[in-house]
């Protein structure tokens, strides 16, 4: 069976802070891991089609891909309300997943609005990513659904009609105004009993106050709010509670291109997120997701330093081996769908300065002392001292060969330069601060005599290249050289002029032999975009920041989420969704604009 694709804005959000699910306008559950965000999916019609899994609930007299009227979050969560114009009648459907006691549970509760209105829901239940058809079998009048180690019940009112048909569990009810029918998805491992049962009621009420007194701890309130607290919910809503570690995505394999091979598991933690993730959450009051996340680090980074890896599992998992499903035809047939990230085996120098920046950052906004993360800091620099002068893979993982990245040195010199500042400001700190003061110095001189091109005035994106970089817009932010220098203002002049795509910024040039030893191309990189909103306003063109972040802002979906990418030319989203580091650069980027100090 095929369904058209939904464009990937077309999917909302909605989450227990331990997995998360895809909802489209359509009304279809698409996508949804189970019992972890890097679980295998339950739900993978959104990377095959509805055979592979999906739970639609819709009027039954909406033909298949035809969407909702409207929809929205309640205010301040992560609930979403569907609402369904018909001949009929109107009807809204409630999707949110309680933060879990014991079981992840979806919840989807139907309302009449007017008239009366017969909705349809049709489960396709299909285990291990849609590759396993579970046995289904009545139980107590709920329907259950077994295959290996998941089990997964479905629950809804006694007056709901249910049966079986090609494989799936159709339910059909009717409701007039004010009337509620509640359908509930809950998975377990097969070998345990029953979760007890959950009242879906009473769950939305509890759903509705976590997430309003999250949401009022902000304490951002400029002339963005709405879009910071939607990001901030989405940050959030990433994070997997019991270790405090965010996934850069809640998807797999959503491509940079369609139809295009760049497609990537991103259900991972990735260390370069922490500095401008720690911040964002500095900044905006969150103090207690800073503080886990900041723990989370300790633990994946603890060992020895020449070890270090640029991503970990959502508890601080090594091995993320990468294979392919070759059941699933891609999402609009883009290839293959990969699980796993082989980049984890990469050597990405830059992340060292990352880690050693966040933990400064965090030291410096006054998150209590851990006294061992000093010690693993000067591990860190240890190794780095040796090795900076090596090329490596660089920031954007490519699968080309090694090459001095500028970026990967900068934040080489990042670790120095807070390793400096933190011994300055604590002499008593152990730490020979004159040894890396001369790291730094060596450094510096190192990008600035070999990353340089003075005959265009730019930084460029690796030694002895003409290609760019959109990464080296970060210089001043890191404050390797400060706005108002000229080398920082041709830096920014020339990625927007080389790297723009109809006003935003792609990474780099993936046109001719390509650097990261893939073929096809990609979108412009919404975290890019934002940055070179920072670089125009720090660089005194605050007119065209303002103008520029007002159109990135213009990109994110109707609810407010963002991909990884986007595609000027067809005016869609495109790669894995929704996205930790394009919310996270709305956040930091709205702060600068507000004028906020959110430098590091």
């Amino acid at each position: 069976m095929t369904h058209p694709t939904q464009a990937i804005e077309d999917y909302a959000l909605i989450g227990d802070l331990m997995t998360s699910a895809l909802v489209g306008r359509d009304g279809s559950i698409d996508w949804l891991c189970l019992p972890r965000f890097d679980s295998a999916a339950c739900f993978a019609g959104l990377l095959g089609d509805k055979e592979n899994g999906h739970w639609r609930i819709a009027p039954a007299g909406a033909a298949a891909g035809e969407r909702c009227t409207r929809r929205a979050y309640v205010d301040g969560t992560l609930v979403l309300e569907s609402y369904w114009d018909t001949d009929e009648g109107a009807v809204k459907v409630v999707d949110f997943m309680p933060q879990r006691d014991t079981a992840p549970e979806v919840m989807r509760i139907v309302e009449g609005i007017s008239g009366r209105v017969t909705v349809r829901s049709t489960l396709r239940l299909r285990f291990d990513y849609g590759h396993v058809v579970p046995w289904v079998r009545r139980s107590a009048g709920d329907r259950v659904a077994v295959a290996g180690p998941d089990a997964a019940w479905l629950r809804s009112e006694p007056e709901v009609r249910t049966w079986g048909v090609h494989n799936s569990t159709r339910s059909e009810c009717s409701v007039g105004p004010g009337e509620k029918v509640a359908f509930v998805l809950t998975w377990h491992p097969s070998h345990e009993p029953r979760p007890k049962r959950t009242d879906p009621y009473a769950a939305l009420e509890q759903s509705l106050a976590d997430w309003r007194e999250w949401t009022a701890q902000c304490r951002y309130d400029g002339p963005y709010r709405e879009a910071v607290t939607r990001s901030l919910i989405t940050l959030k809503a990433l994070t997997y509670a019991p270790t405090g570690g965010i996934v850069a995505a809640a998807t797999t394999s959503l491509p940079e291109e369609i139809g295009g091979v760049r497609n990537w598991d991103y259900r991972y933690c990735w260390l370069r997120d922490s500095t401008l993730t720690l911040g964002a959450l500095l900044s905006t009051g969150y103090l207690e997701e800073a503080r886990a996340w900041r723990a989370w680090l300790l633990r994946a980074v603890a060992g020895d330093p020449a070890d270090l890896q640029i991503m970990y599992g959502i508890a601080g998992e090594r091995r993320i081996p990468e294979f392919d499903l070759p059941w699933l035809r891609g999402y609009a047939a883009s290839a293959p769908v990969r699980v796993g990230n082989a980049a984890v085996d990469q050597l990405q120098l830059d992340v060292y300065g990352e880690v050693l920046d966040s933990l400064h950052l965090a030291r410096t906004n006054g998150l209590p002392t851990e006294h061992h993360a000093w010690k693993i800091q000067l591990a860190l620099l240890d190794f780095l001292e040796q090795n900076w002068h090596r090329p490596d893979e660089g920031l954007w993982e490519v699968r080309g060969p090694r090459r001095h990245f500028i970026h990967s040195k900068v934040m080489a010199w990042v670790a120095a330069d807070r390793a400096v500042r933190a011994l300055e400001r604590d002499p008593a700190m152990p730490g020979d601060v004159e040894r890396w003061r001369a790291m730094r110095d060596a450094v510096h001189q190192d990008v600035c005599e070999h990353g340089y091109d003075p005959e265009r005035g730019t930084f460029t994106q690796y030694y002895g290249s003409r290609e760019l970089d959109a990464a080296t817009l970060l210089i001043p932010r890191v404050g390797f050289l400060p706005p108002d220098d000229p080398r920082v203002i041709g830096t920014v002049d020339a990625v927007r002029a080389e790297l723009g795509s109809s006003g935003l910024v792609r990474r780099y040039s993936t046109e001719g032999p390509s650097v990261d030893g893939l073929p096809g191309g990609e979108g412009a990189f919404l975290a890019c975009s934002f940055w070179l909103v920072d670089g125009l306003h720090l660089t005194g063109r605050e007119k065209e920041a303002r103008e520029l972040f007002e159109r990135l802002l213009a990109v994110r979906s109707d609810v407010g989420l963002l991909a990884e990418e986007y595609d000027p030319v067809a005016g869609r989203q495109l790669g894995n969704f929704p996205q930790a580091f394009s919310h996270v650069g709305l956040v930091n980027t709205a702060l600068l604009m507000s004028g906020g100090d959110v430098s590091v």
